[in-house]
C-alpha cells in the first residue's frame, strides 16, 4: 500500500453509542467493505457500521 492509500479506498467505519467513530479497516472495493460491514452489524445493538471512500466523510442514513 502507498501512503496515500490508493490502493484500498474503502474503509469500514465503526460508530458506537456515544457517538465516536472509528476506522475498522480498508479495502480494495466496495463489496467486500460492505460485507466486513454486514458481518459486524449486529441487530438491536447502537453500534452502526458502514462503508465509505477514503478522504469522503459521511454518515449512515439512520
Amino acid at each position: 500500500m502507498t501512503d496515500s492509500g490508493a490502493e484500498l479506498p474503502w474503509l469500514v467505519i465503526r460508530q458506537d453509542d456515544n457517538g465516536n467513530r472509528y476506522r475498522v479497516g480498508r479495502y480494495a472495493t466496495r463489496g467486500e467493505a460492505q460485507e466486513i460491514a454486514d458481518k459486524l452489524e449486529v441487530p438491536g445493538e447502537e453500534q452502526l457500521y458502514w462503508v465509505e471512500r477514503a478522504g469522503r466523510s459521511a454518515r449512515p442514513g439512520r
